[in-house]
């Protein structure tokens, strides 16, 4: 799978005025979970999906491995003329994590994971 371009601005992904208390303080956690509420859901509109969530955490990926297995047993019952197709899926595909964490201050931290294939 292709490397996809964020959206402008995503280097510094941070929820809209409101979020935030008036006063300056530190969110609580009930405002920390909707801040990483937040992100989850401009994610997942770009096309990820949520792998495991916690309190201040969430893993998403995008992207789908590809099945060597079935591809091996397709190539063999077409006498390899599937192998082709396979080597192409095995070299395009690609899975992409990203960890998404608020901290203590509500600011939003985005760690990315190793590729996979």
């Amino acid at each position: 799978m292709r490397r996809h371009r964020e959206p402008p601005g995503w280097g510094a992904l941070q929820p809209p005025p409101g979020y935030y208390s008036a006063d300056g303080r530190p969110p609580d956690a009930l405002r920390r979970a909707l801040i990483l509420d937040w992100a989850v859901s401009q994610r997942v509109a770009a096309g990820w999906r949520v792998e495991s969530r916690s309190e201040t955490q969430a893993v998403m990926v995008r992207g789908h491995p590809v099945q060597h297995p079935l591809h091996a047993v397709l190539a063999m019952l077409t006498c390899f003329l599937w192998a082709p197709v396979w080597l192409v899926l095995s070299l395009t595909h690609r899975v992409e994590r990203v960890a998404l964490t608020v901290d203590a201050l509500g600011d939003i931290v985005t760690v990315n994971g190793p590729e996979s294939r």
